[in-house]
């Protein structure tokens, strides 16, 4: 017989079922607790990813503009076109209307119209509007096109080196706009839909959208009028001269701001060769800032200067050129190898007088020396803003010998960039500061603020005395033997070079050359600076007085048209010449017939007759132009 329940056990099972419906409220509250509180968020991303689809809204890039406010660079709409098999209904419809439109193979279209087990997968990047269009009229089941963005260059195939391009997916390739990359790229937006379990959109719900950032918008120190000036010369030069390439530098000589720089041969922004690389790598790097070269005759700029700063060197002295110097028993010539006779330092370096420099840089010697490529910064990277800058080439002092400081005082054996030398001689006519070069003047953000300005260094390396000395020499170069490079009017200085290349062995390559010229103006205190190169120029000549110089007249020319620069007090206007024939005559005769009509020449070969003149017989000259004749 089963026993009642007393009063005492009822309460224990009362308390029981309490506790153990306590313990299930609060297992459940802490599931809760997990589930909404610290799993809250993450199981929501979770749902909302099942019913929603993104879609990315890719910011546009920061524009470029030239120092005018001239726009660069700009970016605009383009359509990134994406299938969802699943959606598709007719495949063979869809595949060809769209490998037409788009310029895509038929067969691989529809073998990705037709894939029903990938959701969604991308057609084609940056598809232009018109085309976007012409997809949209269509009414294709199961193509969707999404807003991305492209880049236009203003000007096609001008700055193509500076500016730079980007990849189909809108990263900074090179120049600008791989530099400054971070700066231009803006931050995305994004928008999202309502869509059921296949990624299908669910019509009638509604869009959301989150814009994004357009990147900043960089000025730079380019002038693009100059610019153009510029490379209209340097494409003239490389058809001229048949040369393998030609680069150029237009500078403020007081601040060392870049108003124009290019290399030829080039390509057009708007049409990258992306599947020629090996002419892509070519084309688009900046041969100005990566390449290094030997200067020549225009690094005697340098040499004179730190003579003269150091008191090596004054107007008083004199130089006496036999066409050679003998340094540790070899035999280094002077370029005219007859010789200049005896000189001031003033006409030596008009005269570009080898032997002249080989005495100054052993005047210095090696430790002087070096310590003015330390002050002028051979050897070491300018700090401009352009990607792959090369530090130049400098021979570690313990190891260089007599021989070869005496060839460093005319410009050989040593390597510079020409963005190195131009700042280097922006420094020595200016005053005397040498600034680190630079091509953006700043960056700012879609609100104005300015996010970034370079940091420009100045330091002291020689005296304004100095500096006034050597803009006279210049000066004086280009007014009396500066041939080519005269402006009627205007006085321009300037400085010509050539130096001989060489192969991967070290060794002289044979009737490969390059042809330079620096000039000035004006030539008292110096306000622009141009500088080109003519890389291996095939068309018969290779004196930078004969190849270089005619393009340093050319642009002044232009740019005092440009800039409405009045002319100068300038130095007198020169007469005209008929240039005689002294083909055929000998060396003696060639140059005192020369000489009597106020022209100067250089002398290609160590023959006693003349075989070949350039210009020829006939062609009106100037006075104070140089001439080239060929020696047997």
């Amino acid at each position: 017989m089963q026993k009642p329940y007393t009063l005492y056990s009822l309460q224990k099972r009362i308390l029981t079922v309490s506790l153990v419906l306590i313990f299930l409220a609060c297992c459940l509250g802490v599931r809760l607790f997990v589930v909404q509180i610290i799993n809250g968020k993450a199981l929501q991303i979770r749902a909302t990813d099942q019913w929603t689809r993104d879609l990315a809204l890719v910011a546009p890039r920061g524009e470029i503009y030239d120092r005018t406010g001239d726009t660069l660079a700009v970016s605009y709409t383009t359509y990134n076109v994406y299938v969802r098999g699943r959606e598709v209904t007719d495949a063979e419809r869809t595949a060809q209307i769209l490998s037409n439109l788009l310029d895509l193979n038929n067969e691989n279209t529809l073998k990705k119209v037709s894939n029903k087990n990938i959701s969604e997968s991308l057609l084609k990047m940056q598809v232009e509007s018109d085309i976007a269009e012409k997809i949209y009229e269509a009414k294709l089941d199961g193509i969707y096109m999404a807003e991305n963005v492209g880049r236009y260059y203003v000007y096609g195939d001008l700055m193509t080196q500076l500016l730079g391009f980007t990849s189909i997916d809108n990263v900074g390739q090179s120049g600008i706009e791989a530099y400054f990359n971070n700066y231009l790229t803006g931050q995305d937006g994004y928008s999202y839909v309502q869509s059921d379990l296949q990624g299908k959109e669910i019509g009638g719900n509604l869009r959301y959208y989150v814009s994004g950032v357009a990147g900043n918008n960089i000025n730079l120190t380019v002038d693009s009028k100059i610019q153009i000036i510029l490379e209209s010369i340097l494409n003239k030069a490389y058809e001229e001269q048949k040369a393998k390439a030609v680069t150029g530098i237009v500078m403020e000589a007081k601040t060392g701001k870049l108003l124009a720089i290019s290399s030829k041969p080039s390509f057009d922004l708007n049409d990258v060769p992306r599947d020629d690389l090996q002419a892509l790598f070519s084309y688009s790097k900046m041969s100005a800032v990566t390449d290094t070269y030997e200067p020549g005759s225009t690094f005697k700029i340098l040499t004179v200067a730190a003579a003269l700063e150091e008191g090596f060197a004054s107007l008083d002295d004199t130089f006496y050129c036999p066409g050679y110097r003998m340094v540790d028993g070899q035999r280094i010539k002077c370029w005219k190898t007859v010789g200049h006779g005896t000189q001031t330092l003033a006409e030596a370096f008009a005269n570009s007088c080898n032997c002249c420099f080989m005495d100054l840089a052993l005047r210095l010697g090696v430790d002087k020396f070096y310590e003015y490529a330390e002050k002028f910064g051979l050897g070491q990277k300018t700090g401009i803003t352009i990607t792959g800058e090369s530090s130049g080439i400098l021979m570690k002092k313990e190891n260089v010998k007599t021989v070869d400081l005496a060839r460093m005082g005319f410009g050989h054996a040593i390597a510079v960039t020409p963005i190195q030398l131009l700042s280097i001689v922006s420094a020595i006519t200016n005053g005397g500061i040498l600034n680190t070069p630079t091509v953006v003047e700043n960056i700012k953000d879609i609100y104005g603020n300015v996010t970034y300005e370079p940091k420009v260094e100045s330091r002291r390396i020689i005296s304004q005395e100095t500096s006034e000395l050597v803009n006279s020499f210049l000066k004086l170069t280009t007014n009396k033997t500066g041939d080519y490079t005269f402006v009627e009017g205007y006085n321009v200085g300037g400085k010509t070079g050539t130096a001989q290349k060489y192969n991967e062995n070290g060794q002289i390559a044979q009737g490969k050359y390059i042809s330079s010229f620096i000039g000035t103006y004006p030539a008292d205190n110096p306000e622009y600076l141009f500088m080109i190169m003519v890389d291996e120029p095939s068309a018969g000549a290779y004196y930078g007085s004969i190849v270089a110089s005619p393009y340093g007249k050319e642009f002044f020319s232009q740019l005092f048209d440009y800039k409405d620069i009045p002319k100068d007090d300038a130095e007198s206007v020169r007469k005209e010449v008929i240039m005689p024939n002294v083909t055929g005559m000998s060396l003696a005769n060639a140059l005192a017939t020369l000489k009597t009509l106020k022209l100067f020449c250089e002398v290609d070969g160590e023959g006693t007759f003349v075989t070949n003149q350039l210009p020829p017989a006939g062609t009106i000259c100037y006075e104070g132009e140089t001439i080239l004749i060929s020696t047997s």
